[in-house]
Order: C-alpha cells, then structure tokens, then sequence
C-alpha cells in the first residue's frame, strides 16, 4: 500500500480538534505531498512544521504538520508550534512504540498531518489533549483501513455529522 488515509474528530468547544492525515513511502504520492507541503506549501497564514517531540528529537516518521485555518496572529501560530505541534509528535512516536506503525518502516515512510486549530481556541491543555488524541486515532484507523466500504454503507443514512445542518 502506498497511501493510508485516516480521520478523527475529537473534543468540544474552540479547542476541538480535526485531524485528516495521510501516510505513505517517501518515494510514493504522500512522500511528494509531503516534501511539497515542506518546499512549497508555505505561504502566509499558512507555516507548515515538522512534529518533534521536543527540539532537535524529530517524530519518526516523519511528521509534516499543515494548518487547515489560516493564521491571522502569534497566538494562533504558538498554539500550532506549541501544544499542536507536540501533540502530534508524541502521538507518532506512541504510535510507533505501540506498533502501530511497524519500527522498522519508519524510515522509509512520512506523513502528512492536516491540523484544525479554531481561531478562537484558548485552552492549550485541551488542544494538546485533543490533538494528540485525534491524530493517534487517525493514525490507528490509517493503519487499520478504517472505516471499511461496508461500514460507511452500513451506516451511511444513519450518520450525524455535527455540523451539519441536515
């Protein structure tokens, strides 16, 4: 397989997280995506990042963190380098001692990590908590194919969006 794809919605309030993620070989469509969103993907509003646990101790695989709201002040873009960033950092590298992510394909493989960040969020304990939770759920349910074609089916005329008007 050369792309997974994985998705979480995870909290409530300002300080909700949406994790959409993709993660694949360096040498596939997620590694161009991924040196893309590095090389050429930067543009105002919009400062893509690598995951690190801490500076100088980057996530593996590695971890390219994009914003999916465009940062119009400092504080918006210390929540994505701060508790946003350290939130996915360490739920890569949980999923990795978990075996999630296979040790031995970390290298070989990157992801890219969309991050939602309301502009108006405050509390960054919940946006770690929150991040961190959903972008390992994202990962799990990348690395598991999950929702499978017959789940979505299944449950397709029952679901809720929650913010869906409908």
């Amino acid at each position: 397989m050369s792309m997974y794809i994985g998705e979480a919605l995870v909290g409530d309030g300002n300080e909700i997280a949406h994790i959409d993620l993709l993660i694949g070989s360096k040498d596939g469509p997620v590694g161009i995506a991924f040196a893309t969103s590095l090389a050429g993907g930067q543009t105002q509003g919009h400062t893509n990042l690598m995951a690190v646990l801490e500076p100088n101790l980057l996530a593996k695989p590695a971890t390219v963190l994009t914003t999916k709201v465009t940062q119009k002040n400092l504080r918006q873009a210390v929540q994505m380098f701060g508790p946003a960033q350290a939130a996915v950092g360490k739920a890569v590298a949980d999923a990795v001692a978990e075996g999630i992510i296979p040790k031995d394909q970390c290298e070989d493989l990157v992801i890219v990590c969309g991050v939602f960040i309301h502009p108006e969020a405050e509390d960054d304990a919940k946006i770690y908590d929150y991040n961190y939770e959903a972008t390992k759920l994202s990962i799990e349910r990348a690395m598991k194919g999950e929702p499978t074609a017959d789940e979505m089916v299944k449950r397709k005329d029952s679901a809720k969006h929650p913010f869906s008007p409908k």
